[in-house]
């Protein structure tokens, strides 16, 4: 994938979301490090899908998903998916992100230390 280096996982984007000053100050659009990330189509559903999501909220995470690559499943990555939740015994939405950021060759970011040490990928 041209220009993309990382898959955030949405621990990481609920931690961006959160941090007014990085929506305030920066530019989505032009931002070289947003334009190297993308995120998993769960990632977008878990995101959107929040119970209490106010639409404050939603249009803060349409505002980061629209600069943002999103990674849709097919069954490449259906297939490490089902392998990586095997082999790791994770839950499916995190072997979706991990199988998704694995067939890209994307690296991981995430703040779930047990999705971390069971795929590997930065702290």
């Amino acid at each position: 994938m041209s220009g993309l280096e990382y898959l955030l996982d949405t621990n990481v984007v609920i931690s961006l979301l959160k941090d007014k000053e990085f929506f305030e100050e920066v530019d989505l659009s032009r931002d070289t490090l947003v334009a190297r990330c993308c995120v998993s189509q769960i990632t977008r559903m878990e995101l959107l899908s929040f119970p209490s999501i106010t639409k404050d909220d939603e249009v803060q995470v349409a505002r980061f998903l629209s600069a943002v690559r999103i990674i849709l499943l097919d069954e490449q990555i259906e297939a490490v998916a089902i392998a990586l939740r095997r082999e790791k015994r994770l839950k499916l939405p995190d072997a979706v992100i991990a199988a998704s950021a694995r067939v890209f060759g994307l690296k991981l970011l995430t703040l779930d230390t047990r999705l971390r040490n069971a795929v590997g990928g930065p702290h």
